[in-house]
């Protein structure tokens, strides 16, 4: 199957003409064309009437070859479709819209390490194209220029991804509202499977914070599971899936309840947090952690409020320093630490 993609942007291209985003604003003139795609010179998507030996599967959005490769164009607002082939040779996606579709289908087998995952619909939903790479990175998958001509089918391998995929010990600081959460989420959005560990309370007698709870609820995935506890040690060691921790400050709030340590013996406390690095040390899986940054704030009015800004202070240094990407998030931009 030889596929040209003549265009790789959304319906109006990246840049929009005439708009003067920051997005839009940083690319030349035709940078990206509309998605347009033409399979061995004689289908275009969308299929109309099909020639001789080619026919169309998963709504229309898939097509067989008469070789028998297989190619998925996923454009946006479209659900993952459940019939189709075992497996795809190429998927052509619009990651910027829910890349976790990208991990449905990875978790439905329809997409393997053997698949090659192509961006399409690219435009100013990304704020440039470094960034749109880092997010490539992430996906494991890739964007090609306008007019690039791929070659897939059985037994051709997929090209290589660029190098600097995702880590597996990621640590992600920031403040209040700074879009760390987000970023954790984003960082493993295209996972087949994912466990999101939940270290806090869940809401109960405290309307504004569950609703805090159910926004960030609403805004996973819904294919990933969720664990809620404190024994973050143990989930870590246990875990057979990728994990998302968020976070550690209402983590280390419930261990100091959980000890009386506010006010008495804080030992306890220091063992959970060397019992946590350790295990953090020796992840089975990729792990992902969203932690408070508690060094640019004002000096807390209590003895109680210093000790616990200390501790994880500590926490997150010692934490850090055992992984292979940690990274301040400010104002929804990362800071590369």
């Amino acid at each position: 199957m030889k596929i040209l993609l003549s265009g790789t942007a959304g319906g109006t291209g990246w840049p929009e003409p005439g708009c003067r985003c920051a997005s839009c604003a940083g690319l030349p003139s035709g940078n990206r064309r509309p998605l347009e795609l033409i399979v061995d010179g004689v289908v275009r998507f969308p299929y109309g009437d099909l020639p001789a030996g080619y026919r169309s599967c998963a709504g229309g959005l898939g097509l067989v070859c008469p070789g028998g490769s297989r190619l998925l164009c996923l454009p946006p607002g479209h659900a993952v479709p459940a019939d189709g082939p075992p497996r795809y040779d190429i998927v052509l996606i619009d990651l910027l819209d829910r890349p976790e579709r990208l991990g449905e289908l990875r978790r439905a087998g329809l997409v393997d390490d053997r698949t090659l995952v192509v961006a399409v619909g690219l435009d100013h939903r990304v704020r440039s194209a470094e960034e749109l790479a880092r997010r490539l990175r992430l996906w494991g998958a890739l964007a090609v220029p306008d007019g690039t001509e791929l070659e897939v089918g059985p037994g051709r391998p997929a090209p290589a991804l660029p190098e600097g995929g995702a880590p597996w010990r990621a640590l992600l600081l920031g403040g209040s509202r700074s879009g760390k959460s987000a970023e954790a989420e984003l960082r493993l959005a295209a996972e087949p499977y994912v466990t999101y560990v939940a270290t806090g309370p869940g809401g109960a007698g405290d309307d504004e914070w569950a609703a805090r709870v159910r926004a960030h609820r609403e805004r996973r995935p819904a294919h990933w599971a969720t664990v809620e506890t404190t024994d973050l040690a143990a989930a870590i060691r246990n875990a057979s899936t990728p994990l998302l921790v968020d976070g550690l400050g209402t983590w280390l709030a419930a261990v100091f309840d959980e000890h009386g340590a506010w006010e008495g013996d804080r030992a306890p406390v220091g063992e959970r947090c060397d019992a946590l690095v350790a295990a953090w040390r020796q992840a089975p899986v990729r792990i992902v952690a969203v932690s408070d940054e508690v060094g640019m704030g004002v000096v807390p009015a209590t003895a109680s409020g210093r000790a616990f800004r200390d501790a994880l202070g500590r926490l997150n240094e010692r934490l850090a320093a055992e992984s292979e990407y940690v990274a301040l998030v400010v104002a929804g931009r990362l800071l590369e630490l």
